[in-house]
């Protein structure tokens, strides 16, 4: 009976020494992670403003003088040709005062002939016939006046374009230099955008911008030349940065909205970047990455740049091509081997 519990002792030792054994020789699974090639130039993958379609240029319409008027021959987004009549005022006063001016330019006339003839006689006093002819030279004056203040009646557009709003209606009592109607030069447009003023360094005349606009079902333009706001708003603290564009189809027009997406400046080279989520912090409060070299983790502090949507641009701590985990980086260690 002894004999046989000694043995069965025996070899539950053994079996323990077997299983410890194992346990020793049993090599640890790499962990399954994902990762992400750094590259130069795929910083933070653009950014996302709002802007706004504007003319190029304005050219607001009005009459010289004073009037009601009693025609507008134009409405709001119509196109117009250089000359073109926009619209006239009550012509009556202007119209009197060139009949009148038209008989004392006749007057004036008969007068001439007649004392010329008496001066080619002699019979003329020389001052009577220098009298003679100022009052024909005031008579033309008058009349070119009259001439003139009839035509100022109708008021025509210098240039081409198109009507912007704010058309003013029949009946209206028009003033010097107040707007009947502005003509508006959509052959190029300009995209207004705000931007912040901790974003508007990145912008240089030739940053890649694409446009898309929602009212045209949803058309993308290249963007063209840009141009920066040199004063910021004191309440939002943003700039205007302009983005020049082609319209010869007129299918932009001032107003519409558009979302404009902006590349990294080309002309910095690029910028490495990460997943925000990528990015961890130790117990030192340092900020560090996971990366793989020769299928293990490592741990590397990088100092952070600007975020923009999901990344962030790193400025120090790693080169490009390296291999930074993206995914499954919560069970990693130093040196840990990852698949």
């Amino acid at each position: 009976m002894n004999r046989t519990k000694t043995f069965l002792i025996a070899v539950a030792a053994m079996s323990l020494m077997a299983c410890s054994g194992n346990k020793t020789e049993r090599k640890a699974e790499p962990i399954a992670v994902e990762t992400e090639t750094v590259k130069a130039g795929s910083d933070l993958q653009g950014r996302t403003y709002v802007g706004v379609v504007e003319e190029e240029s304005s050219t607001s319409i009005s009459f010289t003088g004073s009037g009601t008027l009693t025609r507008v021959y134009v409405e709001e987004g119509q196109a117009v040709r250089a000359g073109q009549l926009i619209a006239e005022m009550d012509k009556t006063q202007a119209q009197n005062m060139l009949a009148a001016a038209e008989a004392q330019m006749k007057q004036a006339n008969d007068a001439l002939a007649r004392m010329k003839q008496l001066h080619d006689n002699g019979s003329l006093p020389e001052i009577k016939w220098v009298e003679t002819q100022s009052a024909v030279e005031q008579a033309q004056a008058t009349l070119d006046l009259a001439k003139k203040t009839l035509a100022d009646c109708s008021v025509r557009t210098p240039v081409s374009g198109i009507i912007g709003k704010g058309v003013k209606e029949v009946g209206e009592t028009v003033l010097p230099a107040l707007p009947v109607a502005s003509v508006l030069n959509i052959n190029k447009v300009r995209i207004v955008v705000s931007v912040p003023e901790k974003e508007i360094s990145d912008f240089t005349p030739k940053t890649p911008t694409v446009i898309s606009v929602e009212a045209l079902g949803g058309r993308t333009y290249q963007g063209g030349i840009i141009t920066k706001g040199v004063e910021a708003d004191e309440t939002t603290h943003t700039y205007d940065i302009k983005i020049h564009l082609q319209n010869a189809d007129h299918s932009l027009l001032p107003g519409m909205v558009c979302q404009v997406k902006a590349s990294p400046n080309p002309s910095q080279g690029g910028r490495l970047s990460v997943p925000i989520t990528a990015v961890q912090k130790n117990a030192k409060g340092e900020q560090f990455v996971w990366t793989v070299k020769d299928g293990k983790a490592h741990r590397n502090v990088v100092t952070m740049g600007r975020a923009s949507g999901n990344r962030i641009a790193i400025e120090q701590g790693l080169a490009e091509g390296e291999q930074v985990v993206t995914e499954g980086y919560q069970k990693l260690s130093e040196g840990t081997e990852v698949k």
